[in-house]
């Protein structure tokens, strides 16, 4: 019996949005184990942040080719191919025994899930219209968001109780079986889109980096090359050393206290895509929202151990929890970023348009993470919290410099 049309549409992107859940979850494991795995592989959890880098490096060095490859095979082929990847680089992780292992697996792993957003947004920009296609985006990053939650208090259960690398066997057989249902739901693509066949790989590559110096999208790109940074910065990788080291919480109770930032990450891109619709006002809601997140960090860093606003609650675990569920709040305006290149491309396109965006997102993630990682060595935690801050803030400036006239 087939499917109603609705449901013809709607159930393939939400399987291929659990791929970016996943994805969320393979990347922020490292926030709430980052103690034990840096113990276990014989490195610092400062040198772990640098390794865990290696992630973001390779989820965007495969931006590109993943983008071709969507617009050249379709993204069933592309999916498929990317869940078994994953599949493959969790159990790396799972067994990596030193440095080396480690680095290669979350190489692997990037590698893998560096299409787990594209897919589904290129799906949606291909069968949807602009106007749908807003509200989906947010849809798609709230459900690949809720991997937080899983990488949060379950994970540190599981953490605790069985040890972090079966966390990564989990990730394992989550890859293998949303990709089984990937092969059951998501439609082949027909034919090959029209121009693709006469196009070189070199001449598409190109054409997906100009796209990021293009002019309509020169301001969100410098947005996205810190926005993503910050968010997974907090919640994937520094959010758990803080609460355990900074303020003394078990590993349990830090991953409670991630919980409402990952709430608010999971559910803010929704409620941002809605103001979007209703107010239209998306270069200020943009601008706005991240000049807020910036000086939430400042705020962290002032109440801090130590620091001038510390004192009672102010300064406490629950104070800086409810801190960061704010940041989430405001920093989860991303979607919009997607929706302004998406809207500047013809739909043969998108595949490439969406790459390049989402290529600045984690480059820019990659180069933050691998600077973060060495403040933390060197500097210690507070001073990462007040680098991110002033990366936004000046991200923020440079997206309204250049959108200045398109406002």
């Amino acid at each position: 019996m087939p499917l109603p049309a609705s449901l013809q549409v709607a159930l393939p992107l939400v399987i291929l949005a659990f791929g970016h859940t996943l994805s969320n979850l393979i990347r922020t494991l490292p926030a709430i184990a980052t103690d034990v795995m840096s113990a276990d592989i014989g490195t610092t959890t400062g040198y772990l942040g640098v390794l865990t880098g290696a992630y973001h490096l390779f989820f965007a060095l495969g931006q590109i080719p993943a983008g071709v490859m969507l617009d050249r095979l379709g993204v069933r082929t592309v999916s498929l191919s990317l869940f078994a990847i994953t599949a493959l680089g969790a159990i790396a992780g799972a067994l990596a025994q030193d440095a080396f292992g480690f680095f290669a697996a979350q190489a692997l792993l990037g590698i893998g899930c560096c299409g787990m957003l594209l897919c589904p947004f290129t799906l949606a920009a291909k069968t949807l219209p602009p106007a749908r296609f807003a509200m989906w985006s947010g849809l798609i990053l709230s459900i690949g968001n809720s991997g937080m939650l899983l990488s949060a208090t379950p994970m540190a259960w599981l953490i605790e109780h069985h040890g972090w690398r079966a966390s990564f066997w989990v990730s394992a057989a989550m890859a293998v079986g949303i990709g089984a249902l990937v092969a059951l739901v998501v439609p082949a693509m027909t034919k090959p889109t029209a121009t693709a066949p006469s196009l070189e790989l070199k001449t598409e590559f190109q054409e997906v980096l100009r796209m990021t110096a293009s002019l309509p999208m020169r301001g969100p790109v410098l947005l996205a090359f810190t926005s993503l940074a910050a968010a997974l910065a907090v919640r994937g990788v520094w959010g758990g050393p803080w609460f355990m080291e900074v303020q003394g919480l078990t590993r349990i109770e830090a991953g409670n206290a991630l919980i409402p930032l990952t709430l608010a990450l999971a559910i803010g891109p929704l409620v941002a895509g809605a103001i979007d619709r209703v107010t239209g006002a998306r270069r200020v809601l943009l601008a706005g929202s991240h000049l807020v997140a910036g000086l939430l960090l400042l705020i962290v860093v002032a109440a801090a151990p130590g620091g001038w606003l510390q004192g009672g609650y102010v300064g406490s675990p629950s104070f800086d929890a409810w801190i960061f569920f704010a940041f989430g709040c405001c920093i989860s305006t991303q979607p919009l970023l997607f929706a302004m290149g998406q809207s500047s491309t013809p739909k043969e396109k998108s595949g490439k348009a969406l790459a390049a965006l989402n290529l600045m997102f984690f480059c820019g993630t990659a180069f933050h993470q691998l600077m973060s990682g060495w403040i933390a060595s060197t500097l210690g935690l507070v001073t990462v919290f007040f680098y991110f801050a002033m990366a936004l803030a000046g991200s923020t400036l440079l997206f309204l410099h250049y959108t200045r006239r398109r406002a």
